[in-house]
């Protein structure tokens, strides 16, 4: 319990002290800078980080696999996609950008977790199946991305390359309005199946014999969980590796224990994501550094940890 409240004031003092890294250029400027440049996106931060953390948990216990992550599903990719098509198709459409790249990406999505939804939810279908056809649709959606900037003009191409590197760079809250309500739909959604994920962990056989419904489990937490990514990565980018590093972390500070893995997931994801973008503000003199750029960095050597640690025991 102890340690428990220690890690939830040491996110809690990250996420007050992320605003205030760094300096301003102009001291006339210091409360629009804060107010309306950092204080959104430390908002907008904790709501993708906690979402992005609650669903990598969710994933590598439904697949029983620790390095699985959203994008296991092909959910960030075809969210990337969608988000990409709108770009690169109506470049020159300022209006149509500010609401059609979300729009886009969730339709994008959508359009990948459904299928692997419906695919979860029939008989006697095996958790090998369902990865396999996720990666399909990972590998599909880069080929089509990749077709599309080579058809799209450079002022294009670049926009597109600069969103996909993810992003918390906002002015005022209007990200975090329109994330807020989706994002705790979707972390409320998966909260909701804790229990029977948490049997999951040990196995399906076992969860079977407890009376959990398999099939209902995998559909509702790939849907809920499509939701969330869906929309993290419409308005922010897709940001890596924050759904496979976190819920690591949190394994290792509180010895596996099942019962606080995916809020604390939550919890330590939103402070992780801000500090990375408050790190990713001041790393580099004069110019900003795209967070995903910097969770990518983090959470490489650690992903390539995980697997040589898998292969040693």
């Amino acid at each position: 319990m102890n340690r428990i409240v220690l890690v939830c004031l040491l996110c809690l003092c990250a996420i007050i002290l992320a605003p205030w890294i760094g300096s301003t250029s102009h001291a006339d400027l210091t409360s629009f800078i804060f107010w309306q440049l950092r204080a959104p996106r430390v908002l907008t931060g904790v709501v993708v980080g906690c979402t992005l953390g609650i669903t990598g948990a969710s994933f590598q216990a439904l697949f029983g696999n620790p390095l699985a992550s959203p994008s296991t599903t092909g959910t960030t990719a075809g969210a990337s996609l969608g988000a990409l098509c709108a770009l690169l198709l109506f470049p020159n459409e300022g209006w149509f950008l500010d609401l059609g790249v979300p729009f886009f990406a969730f339709c994008g999505a959508m359009i990948v977790s459904i299928p692997i939804a419906l695919l979860a939810s029939k008989r006697n279908i095996h958790i090998e199946d369902i990865l396999l056809a996720g990666i399909a649709l990972t590998l599909a959606s880069g080929a089509v991305t990749t077709g599309l900037q080579f058809q799209a003009d450079i002022a294009a191409t670049y926009r597109a390359v600069q969103w996909s590197l993810g992003s918390l760079a906002q002015v005022g809250y209007q990200s975090t309005y329109f994330v807020l309500p989706l994002c705790s739909i979707a972390c409320v959604g998966i909260l909701w199946q804790t229990k029977a994920l948490e049997t999951m962990i040990s196995g399906e056989e076992q969860a079977f014999t407890q009376g959990v419904n398999i099939r209902w489990v995998r559909s509702t937490v790939l849907i809920f969980g499509g939701l969330g990514v869906a929309i993290t990565v419409a308005w922010c980018g897709p940001i890596t590796f924050i759904g496979l590093v976190v819920p690591h972390i949190v394994r290792i500070v509180f010895n596996n224990t099942r019962r606080i893995l995916f809020p604390m997931s939550g919890i330590v994801g939103a402070a992780f994501l801000v500090l990375c973008d408050a790190i990713a503000r001041v790393l580099l003199d004069g110019r900003e550094l795209p967070v995903g750029v910097l969770t990518a960095l983090i959470g490489a050597p650690i992903l390539i940890f995980l697997v040589l640690r898998r292969r040693r025991f």
